[in-house]
């Protein structure tokens, strides 16, 4: 019985050692950078007002670069630097809009849509097969009886992070 429990012991820490040395290959974000050991996140101009409807938004542009670089930073292993990066991410913001989506019997708005719309231009220089231009939007929907003002924090955070996970996913996701 002794050597039968020595055995299903050893079994289980090899198991268990397999299982473990998997791991290394795996991340819980499903980023893969590949052999790339730096990024680079160029200024995302603000040019939404060359868009019908669209309006500007002082310091949408530099807020929204870092929260790119941000998310980058914590998701991968990557070095952030300024020139020379192994993956380069480009583009500007195109759309940043508001509006009514239903309306009340008085005519009002009674619910509002900021849209902002972002387009990327991706390169990496360790697997140029991989590179993509595409523009990524998300939307924040909020009562009509506030004020952008009142809601604008709470609107930026949860569209950068739904954008630049989607930005994210498709340049680094390997699913």
């Amino acid at each position: 019985m002794s050597t039968l429990k020595r055995m299903f012991s050893l079994w289980n820490f090899f198991l268990a050692s397999l299982v473990l040395a998997g791991c290394g290959v795996y991340n819980f974000t499903g980023g893969d950078v590949g052999s790339a050991e730096t990024f680079q996140v160029n200024y995302f101009q603000n040019y939404a007002t060359q868009s019908p409807g669209s309006v500007f938004d002082p310091g949408l542009d530099r807020d929204f670069t870092l929260a790119l670089q941000d998310l980058i930073l914590t998701q991968t292993s990557l070095d952030l630097v300024t020139s020379g990066g192994d993956l380069v991410y480009e583009g500007e913001i195109v759309e940043y809009r508001v509006s009514p989506m239903t309306a009340t019997a008085q005519q009002r708005a009674a619910q509002n849509r900021l849209t902002i719309a972002v387009n990327v231009r991706f390169y990496n220089n360790t697997k140029e097969e991989a590179n993509f231009e595409q523009r990524f939007s998300f939307f924040y929907d909020y009562p009509g009886t506030s004020q952008l003002a009142s809601v604008r924090d709470e609107a930026h955070q949860e569209i950068f992070e739904r954008i630049n996970q989607e930005i994210f996913n498709r340049s680094l996701a390997d699913w």
